[in-house]
C-alpha cells in the first residue's frame, strides 16, 4: 500500500518507509489506533476503528519487530492469533538472518492469561511471559517461557528481553493500562498514531493511556501520512513537557 506523505517532506511512500529505521534499532515503539475524538475502542474493540490503511501499518511494524508486547486485557479482547501470518513475511525475515517471528510477550502479576485464545494454540508461537505470580502455566501447544521476577516492571522485562533474547526492536500494541506503565518508567522511544476518521462518544471512555501520567509526555512530530481520511502520526519522545 502506498501513503500520501504530508510531513516532513509532501510526496507517496511505499509502506516500508513509513516504518523505516526500526528493524534491528533498538527501540521501544507503541502503535495504537484512536477515533477522532480520541477514544481508543468502540464497544471493548478496536476493529471498530481500523481500516485498510490502519491494518497495512500494523503488519509493517510486526514485520520489524523482535518481540511484540501485548497486555492481558488486549490479548483477552483482541483474541490474539500467530504474530506473522504471511508466509512471504516470514521467509524475507529468514533471509535477512531474522527470527520468522517475534517473540509475543505479555506482563502479568497474576499469571491470569487468556489460555484459550488462538495465540496459545500455535506450536509456531514464541511466547514470553513476565510475572510475579508462582502459579503455573495453562498446558498449550505455544512454546511458553514464564520469566519469573519480584517486581516485574516494564524496565526490567525490557532488560531481560534485549540482553538475553537480543529483542532489540519491541513493538507494543497495548492496552491503554500497559502503555501508562511503559510511559511511567520513560521505556518508550517512539509513539504511532493512527487517528480513525470515526467517533465513538461515550461517558469517560478509554483514550489510549488509562490512568493519569506522573508527568504530561512531550512529542516530536517525526511523520505525518494520510489515506482516505485516515491519518497515521509517527512521534519520537522527547523527554517531559
Amino acid at each position: 500500500m502506498r501513503f500520501r506523505r504530508l510531513h516532513p517532506e509532501p510526496g507517496e511512500v511505499e509502506g516500508d518507509e513509513a516504518v523505516s529505521a526500526l528493524a534491528g534499532r533498538e527501540v521501544l515503539a507503541i502503535n495504537m489506533v484512536a477515533s477522532a475524538d480520541g477514544r481508543a475502542a468502540f464497544q471493548g474493540k478496536t476493529a471498530p476503528l481500523s481500516d485498510p490503511a490502519d491494518r497495512a501499518l500494523f503488519h509493517l511494524l510486526r514485520a520489524q519487530a523482535d518481540a511484540v508486547l501485548v497486555g492481558p486485557g488486549t490479548l483477552r479482547a483482541e483474541r490474539y492469533g500467530r504474530m506473522i501470518k504471511d508466509e512471504a513475511v516470514r521467509a524475507a525475515r529468514a533471509e535477512a538472518g531474522r527470527a520468522p517471528e517475534p517473540y509475543a510477550v505479555t506482563l502479568t502479576r497474576s499469571l491470569n492469561l487468556p489460555w484459550a485464545i488462538p495465540l496459545f494454540q500455535q506450536p509456531e508461537a514464541r511466547i514470553v511471559v513476565y510475572t510475579s505470580s508462582d502459579r503455573e502455566p495453562e498446558e498449550c501447544a505455544a512454546d511458553v517461557e514464564v520469566v519469573r521476577m519480584h517486581e516485574p516492571t516494564p524496565s526490567a522485562m525490557l532488560a531481560d528481553l534485549r540482553e538475553r533474547l537480543g529483542a532489540r526492536c519491541v513493538l507494543c500494541e497495548g492496552g491503554p493500562t500497559l502503555n501508562r506503565a511503559l510511559f511511567t518508567d520513560g521505556v518508550v522511544d517512539e509513539l504511532f498514531l493512527t487517528i480513525s476518521p470515526n467517533l465513538v462518544g461515550g461517558r469517560d471512555p478509554l483514550t489510549i493511556v488509562e490512568g493519569d501520567l506522573p508527568a504530561t509526555v512531550a512529542l516530536e512530530l517525526v511523520q505525518l501520512l494520510e489515506h482516505e481520511g485516515t491519518v497515521m502520526l509517527r512521534y519520537r519522545l522527547s523527554g517531559p513537557g
